[in-house]
C-alpha cells in the first residue's frame, strides 16, 4: 500500500515534472539544481575571460568597440544560460543545464572572429543553430541516436565520466602542463600548495560522503569545500595563479567579495549579429568550413552528454533514447542560436549536469532551479566568484568515478565493439574533447565492420557520420590544400 502511494503524483508540479515517477523528490532536484549551478558557475566568470577580452579583425571588442566588456559579457553568459537551462527543463523535462560551450567559445574567438567582425562571427554561431534546429525537425538528429549502437552509447557515457574526472583534476592544479611529459602531479610532481591541499581535502570528503550515502553529499562538499578555501585563502594569502605564483588559486580567489550586487543589460548584447556578412567578409567555402566545423563539435557534443548523463540518471530506455528526445535536442539547438544571438557563442548542453544527476535529480526540475540560479547570478555576479575551481573541482572526479561505473555493460570480448568503445573511452579525455572520442570511435566502428566482412551490418546513417568526421579531422589539411 505504502509503495502505492508513493509512486504517486503528490501535486500539479510533481505530475508536470514526473518527480515522484522518475523516483525522486522535490528537495532531491533542488539539490541537483544548486549542485549543477555551482559545478559550472564558472563558466559566467571565464566566458567573458575568452571572447571579451578577443579583438575582431577590425580590432574590436564585443559590446563595446574600444575596451574589452567583460561584466557586460558576463550578464549576457549568465542570462542565455539561465533562460535556455529553464527551457531545457520545462520542454526537455531533464536535468541539464546549459551554457557556452567551452572550445566553441575558443574557436570562435580565436579563428572566426579573426578574419570577420564579432556581429558576423556570432552570425554563424546563430546560422549553425539553425540548420541543427532544422536538422532535429526532420528527424535526422534523432535518427542519428537510434543508429548508434548500445554499447559504443555506453562507451560514450564512460568516456565522458573519464573525460570530466580529468577536467576536475587539470581545474584544480592537481594534474598539470610539464616540460618533460605531458601531464605531471601537482606542481612540479609534488602537491605543495594550499589551494592543491583543499582540493584533496574536498575530494576525500566529498568522496567519504558519497560512499556513505549522505543525501546532498556533492553539494554539501562543494559549499563546505569553499568556506574552507576562503578561511585558507585568509590565513595563507595563497593569491591567484600566475606564472610567477604556480601555487595560487586557479580562476577565482576564494574571499568574500566587497561588492555583492551589480547589474549590466544582457539584452544590449542582442542588438547585433549577422548571419549573411560573413559569407562575404570571407570566402563562401571558409565560411562554409566554420559552420560545418561548429555544427560537427555541437551535434556530437550533446549527443555524447546526453547519453551519458541520461544513463547516469537512469532515463535511458531499452532502446538507447531518453523519453523527449526530440525536444532535448531542439532545445539544445535553439541555444547554440541564442548564445549566437546574444553574442556569448554557442550554448549547449553541459557535462558538468552529471553533479546534479549524482545528487538525486531526474527531472526538469532540477534545470529549473539552476536556470534560475543563473538569472539571479545576473544581479549578484560578484558572488559567483568566490567559488574557486578547488572546491567545485571534486564534484567532478566523483561523479566521473559514478559515470566509469558503466563499462561493466560493455563486451570486451567482442573486439568489433571492443576497439571502437576503447578508442571513444579514451580518446576523449585524451584529446580534451567529447567530438572527438565518438569520431574516432564510429570512425573505427565502421572500419572493423568492413574489414571483417560485415559491412552490411552498419546502419547507413553510421556510414554517412563517420564520413563526416572523416572530413571534420581532415579540415586542416583541406584548407591548406585549398589555400584558405
Amino acid at each position: 500500500m505504502s509503495d502505492t502511494k508513493n509512486t504517486e503524483p503528490r501535486s500539479a508540479l510533481d505530475r508536470f515534472f514526473a518527480i515522484t515517477a522518475r523516483g525522486s523528490t522535490v528537495s532531491r532536484e533542488v539539490r541537483g539544481g544548486l549542485a549543477t549551478f555551482f559545478t559550472m558557475a564558472y563558466i559566467v566568470v571565464l566566458n567573458p575571460l575568452i571572447i571579451a577580452t578577443g579583438k575582431d579583425i577590425d580590432g574590436e571588442y564585443i559590446g563595446d568597440g574600444s575596451t574589452p566588456n567583460i561584466a557586460l559579457v558576463a550578464a549576457g553568459t549568465a542570462f542565455v544560460a539561465g533562460v535556455m537551462t529553464i527551457l531545457m527543463g520545462v520542454i526537455g523535462k531533464v536535468p541539464f543545464a546549459m551554457a557556452a560551450g567551452l572550445g566553441l567559445n575558443a574557436f570562435v574567438t580565436f579563428n572566426i572572429a579573426t578574419v570577420m567582425s564579432w556581429e558576423e562571427a556570432m552570425g554563424l554561431v546563430f546560422l549553425e543553430g539553425v540548420i541543427i534546429a532544422i536538422l532535429v525537425l526532420t528527424g535526422l538528429r534523432t535518427a542519428v541516436f537510434h543508429a548508434i549502437p548500445a554499447q559504443l552509447k555506453t562507451a560514450i557515457s564512460v568516456g565522458i565520466g573519464l573525460f570530466i574526472a580529468l577536467i576536475g583534476f587539470v581545474d584544480a592544479g592537481f594534474v598539470r602542463k610539464a616540460q618533460g611529459t605531458p601531464l605531471e602531479l601537482g606542481i612540479a610532481g609534488n602537491l605543495t600548495s594550499w589551494p592543491i591541499f583543499v582540493f584533496i581535502v574536498g575530494l576525500l570528503a566529498t568522496a567519504a560522503m558519497v560512499a556513505r550515502k549522505v543525501k546532498g553529499a556533492i553539494l554539501i562538499g562543494i559549499v563546505g569545500t569553499t568556506i574552507l578555501a576562503i578561511v585558507v585563502e585568509a590565513l595563507t594569502k595563497a593569491g591567484n595563479f600566475s606564472a610567477e605564483n604556480p601555487g595560487g588559486w586557479q580562476l577565482n580567489r576564494p574571499t568574500v567579495p566587497e561588492q555583492i550586487f551589480g547589474f549590466h543589460n544582457p539584452l544590449t548584447l542582442f542588438a547585433e549579429f549577422d548571419p549573411i556578412g560573413g559569407f562575404q567578409r570571407v570566402t563562401i567555402l571558409l565560411a562554409v568550413l566554420f559552420v560545418f566545423t561548429l555544427l560537427i563539435t555541437d551535434f556530437f557534443d550533446t549527443m555524447g552528454t546526453v547519453v551519458g548523463v541520461g544513463r547516469q540518471a537512469g532515463l535511458v530506455q531499452e532502446d538507447g533514447m531518453l523519453p523527449r528526445t526530440k525536444q532535448i535536442l531542439l532545445v539544445d539547438s535553439i541555444g547554440a542560436a541564442a548564445g549566437g544571438a546574444g553574442s556569448v557563442s554557442s550554448n549547449t548542453t553541459y557535462i558538468e549536469s552529471a553533479a546534479g544527476v549524482g545528487e538525486g535529480a531526474r527531472t526538469g526540475l532540477a534545470s529549473v532551479v539552476t536556470g534560475a540560479l543563473f538569472l539571479v547570478a545576473i544581479f549578484f555576479a560578484p558572488l559567483v566568484t568566490v567559488v574557486p575551481y578547488e572546491a567545485a573541482a571534486p564534484a567532478l572526479v566523483v561523479v566521473g568515478f559514478l559515470m566509469m561505473t558503466a563499462i561493466r555493460d560493455i563486451d570486451w570480448n567482442d573486439y568489433e565493439m571492443a576497439i571502437p568503445a576503447f578508442l571513444t573511452i579514451v580518446i576523449m579525455p585524451f584529446t580534451y574533447s567529447v567530438s572527438n572520442g565518438i569520431g574516432a570511435g564510429f570512425i573505427s566502428y565502421v572500419l572493423i565492420k568492413v574489414v571483417r566482412g560485415k559491412a552490411r551490418e552498419v546502419h547507413p546513417l553510421l556510414w554517412g557520420t563517420a564520413v563526416l568526421f572523416v572530413l571534420y579531422f581532415a579540415i586542416g589539411p583541406i584548407r591548406a590544400l585549398l589555400g584558405i
